[in-house]
């Protein structure tokens, strides 16, 4: 499981024209899902991402967490995250799971996440032709993988 983790000012998600979901500050979550994944995976990255310091202090200091500030999150759905670009100039996406294993692991770690957060999480649709807006803050910009521990 890779996650693309963005520290935004805000962010919104679009589908067939109309706004499906907005947050302010928080996090912007790009989720990639293989194969290979399992509830291990959902929770060590959201232990991560609870976690993770990228918020500044009153110091001007990266550190406090969207857990701390009580921060928004949108997650969004990436297959794209797992494509091999070895051959040629198409990516291959062979290694991103199929909806069947990947819908179930993309309900998981949104509720994972909502449940470690003690809020909702907002979220695209999965599958759907999404246009993704935001306003990076920093720029923050992290990539996590669950297989690189």
């Amino acid at each position: 499981m890779r996650i693309v983790i963005q520290r935004v000012s805000e962010a919104s998600v679009t589908i067939d024209g109309a706004v499906h979901g907005a947050i302010k500050k928080g996090l912007l979550i790009l989720l990639g899902i293989t194969h290979e994944d399992a509830q291990e995976d959902i929770d060590w990255l959201v232990g991560k991402t609870a976690g993770m310091r990228i918020f500044s202090d009153a110091n001007d200091q990266m550190n406090l967490s969207v857990q701390d500030l009580d921060a928004e999150v949108l997650v969004i759905s990436q297959f794209t995250l797992f494509a091999n670009t070895k051959k040629g100039n198409r990516p291959s996406y062979i290694e991103a799971a199929r909806p069947e294993v990947a819908v179930p692991l993309y309900d998981a770690f949104i509720n994972t996440l909502s449940r470690k957060l003690n809020k909702e999480i907002v979220t695209g649709i999965f599958g759907a032709d999404m246009k993704v807006q935001l306003i990076n803050d920093g720029p923050v910009t992290i990539i996590v993988d669950s297989k690189s521990k």
